[in-house]
């Protein structure tokens, strides 16, 4: 299966509107998605952490292009800051583990490159 962990920081209080409409889209829409096993979201230490575990990287990267995530990515760099890391795994990760995976695999998002 493939492990997609995602951590953002919010640019100041006043994204969190923006923020929240496109998270809570973006999370309807990998429910929803073929090849989804699971997806959840917390804020851990003030990180808005995602955890979606798929049949695939394929599976993951059709989602990632499309619908709510795509324009979420296009407004990314209005609202947050953040690191995305993916992996292939036999298990999906504890949420205990999240921050640290989180730090030492993330590779921080760019402008244009979300």
């Amino acid at each position: 299966m493939y492990i997609s962990i995602t951590g953002l920081k919010l640019n100041g209080p006043l994204s969190a509107p923006r923020f929240w409409w496109h998270a809570l889209r973006s999370m309807a829409q990998a429910k929803r998605a073929p090849g989804n096993i699971s997806a959840d979201a917390r804020v851990i230490d003030g990180v808005h952490h995602t955890l979606t575990v798929w049949n695939d990287r394929t599976a993951m990267l059709t989602y990632l292009r499309s619908g709510a995530h795509l324009q979420a990515m296009r407004a990314f760099h209005g609202i947050a800051t953040g690191a995305v890391t993916g992996y292939e795994a036999d298990a999906a990760p504890d949420w205990t583990a999240i921050p640290a995976i989180w730090r030492e695999r993330g590779r921080w998002v760019t402008p244009g490159k979300a």
